[in-house]
């Protein structure tokens, strides 16, 4: 006995749905033709007759009724099939979690967000800020899937790949006496009041760089713990900063000139995960998205114009 194929059932039931083989194929968007060859070759080949013919109508027959109650059966589980595969692809009934850094969260993590939401809008996100040094505990404990970090994990449990490269910029007050040039040195603001993070921390010591090769000494007025912290207090006019090219990566950001260095300086960022692990659809999915949200900041930031 030859197997009823899905396609077979699917013709099955718009006919008997409708009644008629011109219903059933308006209801398919197929040829009429089409489906009465199906039909006769369905019937042929199971050797059961499946409809009877009366009055122009098409009717399941008395002894085919218990065919049609476990094809009805089968077309609702496709139905159902259809209808999860549909939930899965927004999102709906499940979770990406995750973790930034606090430099990428400030504007390049919500914009990777927008992304991801626009491709499953009912997918639930959690995002987490970590320093480095929690990063190990997030991805070892399987609380999220990947962390964007500046600073590569150091663990043989994890694995830091590069996604993205940007600079060190300055960043002063707008009113600040050197706003107005078109690049800073270090030694520009080595007597300034400094605004900056530990050294000892893994960011804090890619910021302290410039300085240390200079052979400049690095004397922070304010510590802040992290990059937003600092830019706040710059905003504020209580001192200058280095910091990452992505930490003030808004086009509009109100009392804040950002200034390439004369020096130049580079700062990486990784995507870290447990070795090991298979990310999700939507994992995968959202890292691309902070590859390109992160190189489009990086190609479209530009110095701000100096003042007249």
């Amino acid at each position: 006995m030859r197997e009823i194929t899905l396609r077979q059932i699917e013709v099955i039931r718009a006919v008997m749905l409708r009644g008629t083989i011109n219903g059933a194929a308006e209801h398919l968007g197929v040829s009429a033709p089409g489906v009465s060859r199906l039909i006769k070759h369905t019937e042929d080949s199971l050797g059961i007759r499946l409809f009877e013919r009366q009055a122009g109508l098409f009717v399941p027959s008395l002894e085919a009724g218990p065919v049609f109650d476990q094809l009805g059966q089968v077309y609702r589980g496709v139905e159902n099939l259809q209808s999860a595969l549909e939930s899965l692809q927004k999102g709906v009934d499940v979770q990406l979690a995750f973790a930034s850094a606090p430099s990428v969260a400030q504007f390049i993590a919500a914009r990777a967000i927008r992304s991801i939401r626009k491709r499953y809008p009912d997918l639930f996100i959690d995002l987490n800020i970590l320093k480095i040094e929690e990063t190990l505990d997030y991805l070892l404990l399987d609380r999220g899937e990947f962390v964007i970090m500046s600073s590569p994990a150091r663990n043989p449990g994890v694995e830091s790949t590069e996604i993205a490269r940007g600079r060190i910029v300055a960043i002063l007050p707008e009113n600040h006496r050197l706003a107005s040039q078109e690049r800073i040195s270090v030694h520009d603001i080595a007597d300034e009041p400094l605004i900056g993070v530990d050294p000892s921390d893994p960011y804090g010591a890619i910021v302290a760089k410039p300085f240390l090769q200079a052979g400049l000494s690095l004397r922070h007025s304010v510590r802040g713990r992290f990059a937003q912290t600092v830019v706040s207090l710059v905003r504020h006019g209580l001192g200058v900063a280095l910091i990452d090219e992505f930490s003030v990566a808004e086009v509009y950001m109100p009392g804040l000139v950002r200034k390439p260095l004369v020096e130049e300086f580079g700062v990486t960022i990784y995507v870290v995960q447990k070795k090991g692990r298979v990310l999700s659809n939507f994992a995968e999915f959202g890292i691309r998205q902070f590859r390109k949200e992160l190189a489009e900041a990086h190609r479209h930031w530009e110095p701000d114009a100096p003042e007249n």
